[in-house]
């Protein structure tokens, strides 16, 4: 359930960024073995200030399709895209975001951690250390 004092975002745009790579990339595997078991609809809410962004997912024995359709889904996941990009590149862990109410999920909840099992984990040693001394 979202809070009441939560505004609702107005308008809609079609971005790119880690979020929308991610997704591209789950969408063009079209199967995913860690979903082999799994069949439901996600719809993902990013949102960046008043703009909001509808990400519909639909996951069917592994056979995943990502489209920019606003329909009814199984679960829905509202977050903020800073959040979103961070968990999409591998910078941010979607459960702690969760526990800290970064985001918020409703419907199916199964489905929202099964889906989260995609995101990449954080970057290794080396992937850190090189990160490191660029910012140097």
């Amino acid at each position: 359930m979202r809070a009441s004092s939560e505004t609702t975002p107005t308008t809609t745009r079609t971005t790119s960024g880690p979020t929308a790579e991610f997704l591209a990339a789950v969408h063009a595997r079209e199967h995913e073995p860690l979903l082999g078991h799994v069949t439901g609809t996600l719809r993902l809410e990013v949102v960046d200030g008043d703009v909001l962004e509808h990400w519909h997912i639909d996951v069917n024995k592994g056979s995943v399709k990502v489209s920019r359709k606003h329909t009814k889904a199984d679960a829905v996941v509202r977050i903020p895209r800073a959040v979103c990009d961070d968990i999409a590149s591998g910078r941010g862990n979607a459960m702690a975001a969760m526990l800290r109410g970064e985001v918020v999920p409703e419907g199916d909840l199964r489905l929202v951690m099964l889906f989260s099992r995609l995101f990449p984990g954080p970057p290794g040693p080396v992937a850190a250390r090189a990160a490191t001394k660029t910012a140097s």
